[in-house]
C-alpha cells in the first residue's frame, strides 16, 4: 500500500498491510528560518520514512505578525519561550487587527511549507493549527488568559474572533499549496483548566469555524494537549483522526476509539519509551497498542511532539515495529 491508501484505510476501519506510523519532532534555531525548517523537516522525513509528514513549527509562527517575542533557550522538547505578550489589559484584544497569510511570519511559514509540498509530493502533509485559545494564551500568558476569561469574557472574545478568522485565512492559503488537512492542537480543553461549560463557551465554537474551512481535507487530526482532557467533548468534532497523550491521561487508546468514528493515533510513551527507553522498550509498547487496537483504526505514534533529545535508534525502532505485525 501507498501511504495515503494505507491512511486511508485505516481511518475507514479497513484491513492494512500494516499499521500506518508518524513521529514529528521540532527543530529549534532552524525553525527561523523557512528555508532552513524546510530542509530540517525534509531531511527527517527522508531518514525515517514515515506515513505522513506533520510540520512542527515554533508556536509563535501564528503570532508572531502581533507582536510576541520568544527567544530558544534549549527546551528539550524544542520549544522556545515566551519572552514579550503584546496583550497586557483587557482592552487590547480589541487591537488586534487580523492577519494576512501573505505577510510577515505567516508568509515566511507558508513558504516552508510550499517547500516542503514540493519535495515530498508522495507523502501526505499536515500543517499546525494552534486553537484561538492557545494562540490566546501566547498573546497574553496562561494566566492572564484565564483572568480575561473569568473577568473580562466579552474583551477576550473580541480577541478570540480575530484571532479565529486570522487562523481561517492562514488555512486557506495552506491548502492552496496541497497539504493534506490540519493538525488542530487544542491545548486548554483540561479540566485542570477550565470546566466543561467554559470551554464550550469559549472554546468550542471557534474550533468549529476553524475546522469548517477544512472540512474537505481527509487528513485532519484533533490534538487534545495535556492532561485530564475533556475527551467526550470532541468525540463529534469533524476531524479523521484523534491524538492525545494516551500513556500519560485517559482515556486509554482503545477506550478512546470506541468513541469516535475515525482512527486514534497514539500508543508510545515519549519519556519512558523513546528517551529513556531501548529499541526493544519501543517495540513493546508498540506491539502492546497494536493488539490493544487489533490494528484497526489506529495510527502507531505519540502523544504529542518526540523530545529533540530521544536517540535516534529509537525513532528508528519506531517505524521498524510496524513492519513485525503481532500474529
Amino acid at each position: 500500500m501507498e501511504k495515503r491508501e494505507r491512511l486511508q484505510a485505516a481511518i475507514r476501519g479497513d484491513a492494512v498491510d500494516r499499521p500506518p506510523v508518524a513521529l514529528w519532532r521540532h527543530f529549534p534555531v532552524a525553525d527561523q528560518d523557512p528555508g532552513a525548517f524546510a530542509e530540517a523537516v525534509i531531511g527527517f522525513q527522508r531518514r525515517f520514512d514515515f506515513d505522513f509528514v506533520k510540520i512542527t513549527p515554533a508556536s509563535s509562527y501564528c503570532v508572531r505578525d502581533w507582536g510576541v517575542e520568544d527567544r530558544w533557550e534549549g527546551d528539550t522538547e524544542g520549544t522556545r519561550r515566551y519572552i514579550r505578550y503584546p496583550v497586557q489589559e483587557p482592552r487590547d484584544w480589541a487591537g488586534l487587527p487580523i492577519l494576512d497569510p501573505a505577510r510577515g511570519a505567516l508568509r515566511e511559514h507558508l513558504e516552508a511549507v510550499a517547500r516542503i509540498r514540493r519535495a515530498l509530493p508522495e507523502v501526505p502533509i499536515v500543517v499546525t493549527v494552534f486553537s484561538p485559545l492557545a494562540q490566546a494564551k501566547n498573546l497574553t500568558g496562561p494566566d492572564r488568559l484565564l483572568l480575561h476569561l473569568r473577568r473580562h469574557p466579552e474583551a477576550l472574545e473580541i480577541g478570540l474572533r480575530t484571532i479565529t478568522e486570522s487562523t481561517r485565512r492562514f488555512i486557506r492559503a495552506a491548502l492552496e499549496l496541497g497539504v493534506d488537512g490540519i493538525f488542530y492542537a487544542v491545548q486548554h480543553a483540561s479540566y485542570l483548566l477550565l470546566s466543561p461549560e467554559e470551554y464550550r463557551t469559549f472554546g468550542r465554537p471557534h474550533d468549529l469555524a476553524i475546522l469548517e474551512v477544512a472540512v474537505d481535507a481527509w487528513l485532519n487530526i484533533l490534538h487534545l494537549h495535556g492532561e485530564a482532557v475533556m475527551f467526550d467533548l470532541f468525540v463529534d468534532y469533524p476531524v479523521a483522526v484523534w491524538n492525545w497523550h494516551d500513556r500519560e491521561t485517559p482515556p486509554a487508546l482503545e477506550e478512546g476509539k470506541e468513541k469516535v468514528r475515525g482512527a486514534v493515533l497514539g500508543g508510545l510513551s515519549r519519556m519512558r519509551a523513546l528517551v529513556l527507553g531501548t529499541p526493544q522498550d519501543v517495540e513493546a509498547e508498540a506491539r502492546e497498542a497494536i493488539i490493544r487496537t487489533r490494528g484497526r483504526r489506529f495510527i502507531l505514534g505519540t502523544g504529542c511532539v518526540v523530545p529533540i533529545h530521544a536517540p535516534e535508534v529509537n525513532l528508528e525502532a519506531t517505524r521498524q515495529a510496524v513492519e513485525r505485525i503481532p500474529e
